[in-house]
């Protein structure tokens, strides 16, 4: 069964973008001096990518116009807008809980949870990401759009490893 991870960034209060859904404050302190590179590290067990329309959109129109940046993987994106699906990208019309059941299932590497917050709320409502890997960007944001908004239910979780770097800090938890 392919493990569900979840690898995003959030503001020191939560957020996962700004009010008018910006994720500009993303780079850190921009000091990096150290390389570190989670990201590279992170895609090696990954092969499939699921994120919402809102992150898509976000991603194609201001972050990566040029370029798809997960060419390396297969993504799914779960929308209620049709668009015709491509070698490498697919667009459904499902639950995300459906989505991952079926998945999960197949063969290969792992499936990273990308965004955007209503997804992965709907997939930690139903306890379904077992690795959560949590950047924290020192910023405090004051509003915009919750990584978790209110869970029905607690979610225990074990830490596996911390890193700081760039004034960032990396948190790796797994479910108990």
């Amino acid at each position: 069964m392919k493990k569900i991870s979840l690898f995003i960034a959030m503001s020191l209060d939560g957020y996962i973008a700004d009010s008018k859904g910006s994720v500009d404050w993303l780079p850190g302190q921009g000091d990096d001096d150290d390389n570190v590179d989670a990201y590279s590290k992170f895609v090696k067990n990954i092969d499939t990518v699921v994120m919402g329309w809102n992150t898509y959109h976000q991603i194609v129109t201001e972050l990566s116009p040029d370029e798809w940046v997960y060419q390396d993987f297969i993504t799914y994106v779960v929308t209620h807008n049709p668009k015709e699906s491509s070698d490498k990208i697919h667009f459904v019309n499902e639950s995300p809980v459906n989505l991952i059941k079926r998945l999960r299932e197949e063969n290969g590497k792992g499936i990273w949870i990308c965004g955007g917050a209503n997804l992965i709320q709907q997939l930690a409502r139903e306890d379904m990401i077992d690795c959560y890997y949590i950047t924290i960007i020192p910023i405090i944001l004051g509003s915009g759009i919750r990584l978790f908004g209110n869970a029905n239910q607690a979610i225990k979780l074990r830490l596996l490893k911390t890193q700081s770097y760039n004034g960032m800090t990396d948190l790796i938890y797994i479910r108990r």
